[in-house]
């Protein structure tokens, strides 16, 4: 129950910073303090981009998608949400220093748990993981034009979101093992 109570509570935690983020930023600030990241910018901005939105439509959308996609990757394991976590981090860095324009939002971290989703099942080749990945293709395949830039709506970073993707792609590949022969 205790293992249950963790799993469930992570991403209503890590959601409760992004919330607090844009309550204070709508009460105190009217909408001016963002964390994005930002070309030139800071570190941090890496660190706080997630959990910075551009209002609260931008975070109720996501908040939608990433509580079931956190949950369902919890479901295999924590270790393999750190590593999706760290896997998005790490794909943002290239992104933070090359790309010109910033960005900030959870849809890096959400387009990173789904990658890993996809391609775990096809990876590990079980049957209940199998079924795990080709229902989030099901269920989420809609979101995957976004990773294009032709098929990404305007002002919308689909180069996060394509970023994200990869490091959640990374991720699924860190956590596999092949089984040793014999």
């Amino acid at each position: 129950m205790k293992r249950l109570r963790s799993t469930l509570g992570l991403p209503l935690l890590l959601l409760a910073f992004a919330w607090g983020q844009e309550l204070i930023d709508q009460l105190v600030f009217s909408g001016q303090w963002n964390l994005p990241m930002l070309p030139g910018g800071s570190i941090l901005g890496v660190l706080t981009a997630p959990f910075s939105h551009g209002g609260f439509g931008h975070l109720i959308s996501n908040s939608l998608w990433f509580l079931p996609l956190s949950w369902l990757v919890l479901a295999k394991g924590r270790r393999d949400y750190l590593a999706v976590w760290i896997g998005v981090y790490a794909t943002a860095i290239p992104v933070w220093l090359f790309w010109p324009v910033g960005s900030h939002g959870l849809s890096g971290v959400i387009y990173g748990l789904l990658g890993y989703l996809l391609v775990i099942g096809w990876l590990e080749k079980r049957p209940l993981s199998l079924l795990l990945s080709l229902g989030c293709l099901v269920v989420y395949g809609g979101l995957l034009p976004a990773l294009l830039p032709m098929l990404s709506p305007a002002g919308v970073s689909w180069i996060g979101h394509a970023s994200g993707f990869v490091g959640g792609l990374l991720a699924a590949l860190a956590i596999h093992r092949e089984p040793s022969p014999g």
